[in-house]
């Protein structure tokens, strides 16, 4: 679709005359037409870019470009230990559950944007990385859409990603404190005190 956008707006553009040469006669309606011409041009070589880079936001086609960036210099953040199935998160739960500590359960797919923004920006954060520091954290991967992954959002009623669930030392989900979607570092970072006081 970014693909498509971007060749309609640079040859709508083209048509507007934003790569022709004005006359020093040009009206000023002819001016402008030119002005408009090259602001479509300019964005649909954006939107080129981002398809290039492998963004899927016609709002923002250089996203993955400053995701890449960030990621680069942070590394993500956060690094959590992926699960396969129930079997392997009753698993991870039991053993935090030993040690008395919480679980932060991330439900994530390839193709979500949110969860993307949440590593690029949430779980990059030094406060937030500092808040996480005594929490087991957990991550599902269900970009494949497997039967286990099915499986795993159905146990927790869920539709699909972005959602973050927490668990206590006692093995038991903190449903109140569910988050769906994305959050910035400091709503998360606010919304970890009221989980964790």
């Amino acid at each position: 679709t970014m693909l498509l956008c971007s060749a309609l707006l640079i040859i709508y553009s083209v048509y507007l005359g934003s790569l022709t040469r004005l006359t020093i006669d040009a009206t000023g309606w002819q001016k402008f037409i030119k002005g408009v011409g090259v602001i479509i041009l300019t964005y649909g070589l954006l939107l080129l870019v981002g398809v290039a880079a492998g963004s899927q936001s016609i709002l923002r086609p250089l996203q993955n470009l400053s995701l890449a960036a960030r990621g680069a210099q942070q590394e993500h953040g956060v690094k959590f230990k992926r699960i396969q199935n129930l079997d392997e998160l009753e698993g991870q739960l039991e053993q935090a559950s030993k040690q008395g500590q919480w679980v932060l359960l991330d439900f994530y797919a390839d193709w979500c944007i949110s969860c993307k923004e949440m590593e690029a920006y949430t779980f990059s954060d030094p406060s937030v990385q500092k808040d996480l520091r005594q929490v087991v954290l957990l991550q599902a991967d269900v970009t494949k859409n497997s039967l286990e992954d099915k499986a795993l959002l159905k146990k927790f009623q869920l539709i699909g990603p972005p959602a973050i669930l927490f668990f206590g030392p006692d093995k038991v989900e903190r449903k109140p404190f569910r988050i769906i979607g994305f959050q910035d570092a400091s709503q998360f970072s606010n919304h970890l005190k009221q989980v964790f006081q």
